[in-house]
């Protein structure tokens, strides 16, 4: 067994359910054009640190002296269905308000966030991924760590890693697991064998902009956004985007836009849910991985009221701690809530 091979079957024992390397060279020109035009139309709405070094977020070597590899991670958070509903796979409508029959209104929270906050939980499973490397390697070694919050492009890596496919939606897509799966990377300047991507990049074509052979024809992603961040031309308008806008944006929301957002307190997950890959994926496996199942919706007027010297025992800070929930802040988190509110009650 080689030790790429053997570093991959470790991140597969210690939960993840994708694993591959790649080298840490640069973006080809294609993906580095893509992006910076996404920049170029603005299309990266309010989201400024995603202007700021683009040498380090698209070239691995960057982000560490004499890097050699990239070890690209993937974990599936497909949630179980809720309790006392079927499968969602079979259920799944657009809508912009789900009616569930309570007494008191909620609103929805993505998918994503009813699970513990992924970033430590990476980083964690991640460090013991280092411990086995260095264990085995027999020299000195250097690794970074990045989940998310690095500057790196890391779907375009996890692609290029044999993890999936980058879809019409934006996200990594693997025929099996579909879109929902978190990733995570070591860099490190081990030199270790390289897999090949297994699935197509987006292409560019004058008329149509980038498109994605994996998705085909099927447009179901851009039908289903109920702003129309995702565009027809195949670029991702962030500014429309509804969980950019009840997670990221820290404004006012535009009356014509909270509309759209009916009752997603925070998130959307419409263009995954509608993803034919989506349809047969299997659910988290991962029992270490906590999932909420209270998470999923929450209560509109209890979050409105917290803060309140008569609701001091609900605490925001203490509730969502290990929650991505959690650095909305519990201010914004009103402010969704109130706009949710009145879409229902419209």
């Amino acid at each position: 067994m080689t030790l790429a091979q053997g570093i991959k079957d470790k991140a597969i024992e210690l939960g993840f359910d994708l694993a591959g390397i790649t080298d840490a060279s640069a973006l080809n020109n294609e993906q580095f054009e893509l992006f910076t035009d996404w920049l170029a139309f603005g299309y990266a709405a309010r989201m400024d640190y995603m202007r700021k070094n683009l040498d380090k977020r698209t070239s691995p070597a960057k982000l560490l002296k004499n890097a050699q590899s990239v070890i690209c991670v993937g974990l599936n958070y497909k949630p179980p269905p809720a309790r006392g509903t079927r499968d969602e796979r079979r259920t799944y409508r657009p809508s912009s308000i789900v009616h569930l029959p309570s007494s008191r209104p909620t609103g929805r929270v993505a998918n994503y966030a009813q699970y513990e906050d992924y970033h430590l939980f990476i980083k964690k499973q991640l460090r013991k991924l280092i411990d086995f490397i260095s264990s085995i390697a027999g020299e000195p070694l250097q690794f970074k760590i990045c989940v998310d919050s690095a500057p790196l492009a890391e779907r375009a890596l996890a692609a290029r890693a044999g993890l999936g496919f980058i879809g019409k939606n934006r996200m990594l897509i693997n025929p099996t697991l579909g879109p929902q799966i978190f990733l995570g990377e070591i860099i490190t300047d081990l030199k270790l064998r390289t897999d090949e991507p297994a699935f197509c990049h987006s292409e560019r074509s004058e008329e149509s902009g980038p498109t994605t052979p994996k998705c085909s024809n099927c447009n179901k992603c851009i039908d289903a956004c109920p702003t129309g961040a995702l565009r027809a031309d195949g670029q991702f308008d962030a500014n429309k985007c509804i969980s950019y806008l009840t997670i990221e944006y820290k404004g006012r929301i535009p009356p014509d836009l909270a509309e759209k957002i009916g009752d997603r307190l925070f998130g959307c997950d419409e263009c995954v849910l509608a993803c034919p890959y989506q349809e047969d994926a299997p659910v988290c496996k991962n029992k270490q991985f906590k999932f909420y199942s209270d998470r999923g919706r929450l209560d509109l007027h209890e979050i409105l009221s917290r803060g309140r010297p008569a609701c001091l025992p609900y605490n925001f800070e203490a509730d969502f701690a290990d929650s991505p929930i959690k650095r909305l802040g519990l201010d914004r988190l009103k402010r969704n809530a109130q706009i949710c509110l009145a879409n229902i009650t419209r």
